[in-house]
């Protein structure tokens, strides 16, 4: 088995923005007048789901209408915040990418809105290793269908996507895509072709993987 491309999932896998994201949600509530306050691990067990399943599980007692607010005020300050302060790059990431880019193509797809890879590439200057990218901001699709729609558009014959959650792997699985799960990030999955417990380790076991 040999990979052509990787698709690396963004939070819980490349970064950790959660510090930043949990001030921006907590400053634009407080804005709106709404007496909820969100901690840091809230907002991990949201990382990686679409933004309407994220508005209904933060604050499901808004009307639709505020949620689409309180959406606009989070996603548009936390792009701006996080392409200026970036967020916690997991260790060697940057180095375990130029090692993998000399192999594979590489790529990302998040479930995030239009702006956040961007904002990752702008704090952190690594937007020069990746191919392309997509979100859910971008296609409107669950993410089983932006995977298959970047490998469509990029031509991909056999990518592997790389992600820390369940939800990464049943999306994978979806698209036909081999799952290897970044055990360092924020979840559990069950399944999958290997697991990484740290970024080091990546190329490695793609290696290994490649030679079975």
């Amino acid at each position: 088995m040999k990979f052509d491309a990787i698709i690396f999932d963004l939070d819980g896998t490349l970064w950790d923005s959660t510090e930043t994201a949990c001030v921006v949600w907590n400053e634009a509530l407080a804005e709106m007048g709404i007496n909820i306050r969100i901690t840091t691990d809230d907002i991990r067990r949201e990382m990686g789901k679409p933004l309407d399943v994220i508005m209904d599980d933060m604050a499901p007692e808004l009307s639709s209408e505020k949620q689409d607010e309180l959406c606009r005020r989070v996603c548009d300050t936390e792009n701006r915040i996080l392409s200026e302060r970036g967020g916690r790059l997991y260790p060697n990431i940057e180095r375990t990418l130029e090692l993998l880019g000399k192999s594979y193509r590489l790529f990302i797809v998040s479930n995030c809105q239009q702006g956040y890879i961007e904002a990752f590439f702008a704090a952190h200057k690594l937007g020069h290793l990746f191919e392309g990218h997509l979100c859910h901001g971008d296609t409107g699709l669950p993410k089983s269908g932006t995977n298959r729609l970047l490998a469509e558009r990029f031509a991909l014959k056999n990518p592997v996507y790389i992600g820390d959650t369940q939800g990464d792997l049943n999306a994978a699985a979806e698209a036909g895509i081999p799952f290897i799960h970044a055990a360092y990030g924020f979840g559990q999955a069950d399944g999958g072709i290997g697991s990484a417990g740290s970024p080091s380790e990546l190329p490695l076991l793609l290696a290994s993987i490649e030679e079975n």
